[in-house]
């Protein structure tokens, strides 16, 4: 019989989620509110950490809106990191206002805390800060936030953090999405947790969480016909993919802890190719393993990432090549890039292994042994 497909990072979900979901549909609460919306941002406060979580129809509606928060405007500019899916950027265009991209560090492939600082400084010196400062939280691992708040708040420039990739991380103790003015959680089909599409803005500012809320729905004044001082979005999360949300957080511990198994499992068998390199786990703090990435150097491989990927297509592995960078993508290219060389070369010998929380160790061993099958195929 031949092995099903492995996919990169498909929906773990169980009788949990299905039971919760058939309870909130016999209920009828079908409609965008109820009961289980209300509780899934509770338990997404409490897991973060913050005061206030309102629930959104995606992670880039969460970026969208906590840009609203921070006062960014048309005309306006805001840091983003290059190396980063292209909603964190997509964001900021929404807006009118345009993005500034900076480098990453090798030692996380998180944005470099020392471009931020230096790019502050310089357009503090014109009088050109920008509006707002986004950190994304690479692969299930947190930027280094210590750095990045101190340049922040020395400018008086608020952060957004894109915890997107990060739910179930921590930075020295701290959870994801609980750093700046605000976090974005996503809930794509794909992340360690999710309601099949949704995402939640979270933040301890009660200002921040109800301007959010007001404008997720369509900005109606609280009257009894439908009154609109200013133009709102239709941003809510239903309440049947809040109750699958909430069964999923019961069993993120769970989920994750199979990603860790999967990441370790992949490092010791494949750690003693040379050539081949791993993400990086920073000392600051404690990833959610979302995805295990690979870096290929191909002259001490003897061949490059695409041969890697072509070898797990043929297998029916997937797998995909490191996020390109938002410089180098057609859409940005007039875009202020500073620094470059990091990014680009992550894209260029980056891969993300298949990480799903169902992983099996069969599995796992058929991406191990196809990878092991181009080390040996250009040993030969």
């Amino acid at each position: 019989m031949t092995d099903p497909r492995i996919h990169l990072s498909p929906p773990d979900v169980t009788d949990v989620e299905r039971k919760l979901l058939l309870e909130a549909f016999d209920s009828n609460w079908v409609a965008p509110a109820g009961p289980d919306l209300d509780a899934f941002e509770a338990g997404c406060a409490e897991l973060v950490g913050v005061r206030h979580a309102v629930a959104l129809s995606s992670g880039t509606a969460a970026l969208h809106l906590g840009l609203i928060a921070a006062g960014v405007r048309r005309g306006d500019t805001v840091l983003v990191p290059s190396f980063t899916f292209a909603a964190s950027a997509n964001a900021v265009v929404y807006l009118g206002a345009r993005p500034v991209f900076l480098d990453s560090t090798p030692e996380s492939w998180n944005i470099d805390p020392g471009l931020v600082a230096a790019e502050l400084r310089d357009r503090a010196v014109h009088g050109r800060l920008p509006r707002a400062v986004i950190a994304v939280d690479m692969y299930g691992q947190c930027a280094d936030y210590e750095p990045l708040l101190d340049a922040c708040d020395r400018y008086g420039v608020p952060l957004i953090e894109d915890a997107a990739e990060a739910l179930g991380a921590t930075y020295r103790g701290r959870p994801a999405g609980s750093f700046g003015l605000a976090g974005v959680l996503s809930f794509n089909g794909n992340k360690i947790a999710t309601t099949g599409g949704g995402g939640m803005l979270v933040t301890d500012d009660s200002s921040v969480a109800a301007r959010v809320r007001h404008l997720a729905t369509q900005a109606r004044e609280p009257v009894t016909h439908y009154e609109h001082r200013t133009v709102g979005y239709n941003y809510r999360l239903s309440n049947l993919l809040a109750a699958v949300g909430r069964g999923q957080l019961r069993r993120l511990p769970s989920m994750i802890e199979a990603r860790r198994v999967t990441a370790e499992h992949y490092r010791a068998a494949l750690g003693d190719l040379p050539g081949l390199g791993f993400l990086p786990v920073a000392g600051y703090g404690v990833p959610n393993w979302w995805l295990t990435c690979l870096l290929v150097d191909a002259a001490a491989f003897g061949a490059g990432r695409d041969a890697v990927l072509a070898e797990l297509a043929a297998r029916d592995i997937e797998a995909r090549p490191a996020w390109k960078p938002m410089h180098l993508q057609p859409a940005y290219a007039d875009c202020v890039m500073r620094g470059g060389a990091v990014a680009a070369d992550l894209f260029h010998r980056g891969l993300c292994l298949p990480s799903g929380s169902a992983l099996t160790g069969h599995d796992r061993d058929r991406v191990v042994a196809a990878v092991r099958s181009v080390a040996a195929g250009q040993k030969g």
